[in-house]
């Protein structure tokens, strides 16, 4: 089966600061990658050049079957690409409303002003805003201000969906809806990438995750095996936490090699 999304070789400079170096994955169908690392890893880097916010210096992204490399972002989105963003943008002068119909037009896949109209009604609906759609967009709660993202990027009927730390700021109880509300995307048959520093989130949701640090792929694989993993517990918290996780991982000895029958890639 053709993948959902490629990335061959991908990379991103900022005059001297190489941002991502030579990052290739590929997203399956229907899958949930969870990609994860340091402050700084350039995970959102990598969002944003996959949504087209941000032209590549090197490498090709490959959506479907088609080359996409440095399209921009309303040519992504037209071709089934949608985000969320770390920090959470609406249009706070405008209602909940508008800010989701608004999405339904840039991604000019809903058929004209009255079939996004449906499409807005429909997903505010869905993510649990129905009530608050008539209210200004900043004048409700964070959390709801991150559903107002969600609806507005599921309006553009998504076939990929980029969420950048959505659960960010969230009390337990919040995050645990956020969770069940995630799950019942996926269950339409949107394939997701997942931003996150909640590992109980990464752990609940991915089926496989990807470690970024200094820009490169560091590791991939099972979530179980990647948190595990002490390449991946040295970028998070230094060699003296790693050197510990391999004495207490079950079964390790004296010549474990750490990340042994891990997909690794320094």
């Amino acid at each position: 089966m053709t993948p959902a999304l490629r990335l061959e070789g991908v990379s991103k400079s900022f005059g001297g600061l190489q941002a991502v170096r030579d990052v290739s994955f590929e997203l399956h169908q229907g899958e949930i990658l969870g990609l994860i690392g340091p402050n700084g890893a350039g995970k959102t880097t990598l969002i944003n050049l996959i949504a087209g916010a941000y032209r590549p210096t090197g490498g090709r992204i490959v959506l479907g079957a088609r080359d996409v490399t440095g399209r921009p972002p309303y040519v992504l989105a037209r071709l089934g690409v949608a985000r969320t963003f770390q920090i959470v943008r609406v249009f706070k002068e405008m209602t909940v409303w508008d800010n989701v119909v608004g999405g339904a037009l840039f991604a000019g896949r809903s058929g004209g002003a009255h079939r996004a109209r449906e499409r807005a009604a429909a997903t505010l609906e869905f993510v649990g805003l129905g009530a608050l759609a008539h209210r200004r967009a900043g004048d409700i709660g964070l959390a709801e201000q991150k559903r107002v993202q969600l609806a507005r990027a599921l309006a553009m009927q998504p076939a990929v969906l980029l969420l950048d730390e959505a659960m960010a700021g969230l009390t337990h109880g919040e995050i645990h809806a956020a969770l069940e509300l995630v799950r019942a995307v996926h269950r339409r048959g949107v394939t997701l990438i997942v931003i996150e520093h909640l590992m109980k989130v990464i752990m609940e949701l991915s089926h496989r995750v990807i470690v970024m640090h200094h820009g490169r792929v560091l590791a991939q694989g099972r979530p179980a095996d990647v948190v595990a993993d002490p390449q991946v517990v040295a970028a998070y918290f230094g060699e003296r936490y790693s050197h510990r996780a391999v004495r207490t991982r079950p079964g390790a000895g004296p010549g474990d090699a750490p990340g042994e029958g891990r997909r690794v890639t320094p």
